[in-house]
């Protein structure tokens, strides 16, 4: 199958203007495809294939985008919401027109990693339970959080709902009234990690994830911050 779009689509989605600037372009003559004059703006081409000049400079065309956000707690995780702000509001404009979105969710006081891409297909690998993506947090949690805790989390915690989680890995780094823990598990249910703590009658008050799967926070980059993943961070994930 043919991966062919519109040609004003396509400049459009890579901020070259909207579709009637572009159609105002083409009809001046600014646009070539191949080298041959473009004359309709709606004209199907495949960009990964094709030279395309706007006043005699070729375009740079780039189908997939891969970010690292460090989420700030205050958003929520969606492309859009009519009263919330959302992860993709802290994204640049120049990569919004690509149709990103976050790959997962952290709930709107979690911090820390989240991947934005429009790659599909890796959203859905990294998310199918059957893989067993790991994800890392950090949290503080209110309560002294015991080995007899990170035994029972080894075995898996049965939630209120009586559903039972995978094993996950509890490492203490303080144990105090406050305690300092970092948690390591291998599915996404809905608040997991709160209501894993909340099974052993703990609170959690404060969480970060630091990791998913190969990928971890890039710790230079602030809250509120995007950046694009190197091409050895890309190759990492895609090893999932």
């Amino acid at each position: 199958m043919k991966n062919t779009q519109r040609l004003d689509k396509t400049l459009a989605n890579l901020g070259y203007g909207s579709r009637k600037e572009i159609k105002l372009m083409i009809k001046n003559g600014l646009i070539t495809v191949d080298g041959v004059r473009a004359k309709d703006s709606g004209m199907q081409i495949d960009p990964g294939k094709q030279d395309i000049c706007i006043k005699g400079e070729k375009i740079a065309y780039r189908g997939l985008v891969y970010l690292m956000l460090n989420k700030p707690a205050g958003v929520i995780s969606a492309t859009e919401d009519k009263k919330m702000g959302t992860v993709i509001d802290l994204i640049p404009k120049a990569y919004q027109s690509f149709n990103i979105f976050p790959v997962g969710r952290l709930d709107k006081d979690t911090e820390g990693l989240l991947l934005i891409t429009n790659d599909g297909q890796l959203a859905h690998d990294l998310l199918s339970p059957r893989k067993h993506v790991s994800k890392k947090y950090y949290a503080i949690v209110d309560g002294i959080v015991t080995e007899d805790d990170v035994k029972k989390f080894s075995q898996g915690i049965i939630l209120e709902d009586g559903y039972v989680a995978l094993p996950a890995e509890l490492n203490i780094l303080k144990c105090n009234e406050l305690s300092e823990i970092e948690l390591v598990i291998y599915e996404g249910k809905f608040h997991q990690v709160k209501r894993m703590f909340g099974a052993v009658g703990k609170k959690v008050i404060y969480l970060k994830r630091i990791s998913m799967g190969n990928l971890t926070l890039d710790l230079e980059l602030e809250k509120g911050k995007c950046r694009e993943l190197t091409n050895d961070e890309i190759c990492s994930l895609m090893r999932n």
